[in-house]
């Protein structure tokens, strides 16, 4: 990847509060862009093309396979869903640090292809919280309820995979916290460019001495 801005991808349970974070980390800082995937399914009432989704055809889709223009990608009911290569690199480019709000499947196969790529895994406090807040959200039969705490059992085994945990009890301590990993991430990254730097001039110097 070009330029200044990383890769981020952040995953976790729902009901965790992913998208809330997301929403408000936007709102307070300037530095970040939240990847619009691209998606084979038809627009629902109100989404916006190039903001909620890229809504392409099939074909268009299939094309970009093939030319390996997408970071990743996986089918759900039917529908292909994936990440524009394009539009991450753009973004980065543009010094704008990515973010990729995804599945733990997905994120392993980016981690894979992209190994500069820090994951982060938002939870909540506690099974017990996580419960509530699927119930409070009052959009789902306690049925569904139990299929996505089924469905947490098996996300959280990736957990140990993932470079951070970020524990949301509190939606502005969690902005916060996650403001301060990508600084911290950033600072790190710049560390290792500048040791990378003096290593390879020792290395230059010492054969110059050498000759």
């Amino acid at each position: 990847m070009t330029g200044n801005g990383l890769l981020f991808i952040v995953s976790g349970f729902s009901g965790a509060g992913k998208g809330t974070i997301m929403k408000e980390l936007l709102r307070r800082y300037d530095n970040y862009a939240l990847s619009v995937s691209a998606t084979t399914r038809k627009p629902r009432p109100g989404e916006v093309h190039g903001k909620d989704y890229f809504f392409i055809s099939r074909e268009e889709f299939e094309k970009m396979i093939r030319e390996d223009a997408l970071i990743e990608y996986a089918t759900y009911a039917g529908n292909y869903y994936g990440t524009p290569r394009k539009y991450v690199e753009e973004m980065m480019a543009a010094g704008k640090d990515v973010i990729l709000e995804i599945e733990v499947q997905g994120a392993q196969k980016i981690k894979e292809k992209m190994p500069e790529t820090e994951r982060i895994f938002v939870t909540p406090p506690s099974a017990e919280e996580l419960r509530r807040r699927l119930t409070d959200r009052g959009s789902e039969t306690e049925e569904e309820i139990e299929k996505r705490l089924r469905r947490a059992v098996e996300e959280a085994s990736y957990m140990p995979l993932y470079d951070f945990i970020l524990v949301n009890d509190d939606l502005d301590r969690a902005v916060t916290e996650l403001h301060g990993l990508v600084c911290t991430v950033h600072d790190r990254s710049v560390h290792r460019q500048d040791f990378n730097r003096e290593i390879k001039k020792q290395l230059s110097d010492m054969m110059r001495g050498g000759n």
